[in-house]
């Protein structure tokens, strides 16, 4: 049915579910597997001068390589336990892109034909305020998303 599975992690107890969910699909369909994490472009902080602090080329070095860090962490786990589960999977760290737009773009140019991801399921102005890379993924997505909650 999934020939290649695209996994959405960022390593919250919450995506944790939805890479178990994955992962065993993929077992139980014989399936590959994708897992990808995402660093989003560097925070803009404010506006310049007496508005607010501003972020220093050093600030958006630091943020890239944290990023970096926390993504092979992440990945490296979720590696690891696909291992375990006999699961042929490989991993990628998406860098200075929004989460929705990497997860979309990873699967077109991988051939992925499902897309697994979790979702808080947040409503009403906690969405609003908050955005929801969810619903963004599903609005673009040209296959088929299977969302954990």
């Amino acid at each position: 049915m999934y020939a290649h599975i695209l996994i959405a992690t960022d390593g919250s107890e919450l995506a944790q579910k939805g890479l178990d969910h994955g992962l065993n699909l993929a077992k139980g369909l014989g399936s590959k597997v994708t897992v990808m994490s995402v660093t989003e472009p560097a925070p803009i902080f404010a506006s310049a001068g007496m508005y607010g602090p501003v972020a220093t080329a050093e600030d958006i070095v630091s943020y890239q390589r944290a990023g970096e860090e926390y993504g092979a962490k992440v990945l490296n786990a979720a590696k690891a336990q696909a291992d375990k589960l006999g699961v042929n999977a490989e991993v990628v760290h998406v860098e200075e892109m929004w989460a929705a737009e990497a997860i979309n773009q990873v699967a077109k140019d991988r051939g992925c034909d499902l897309i697994v991801m979790a979702s808080h399921g947040r409503r009403g102005l906690g969405r609003l305020i908050l955005g929801s890379q969810t619903v963004e993924v599903l609005t673009n997505s040209q296959v088929p998303v299977l969302v954990v909650r």
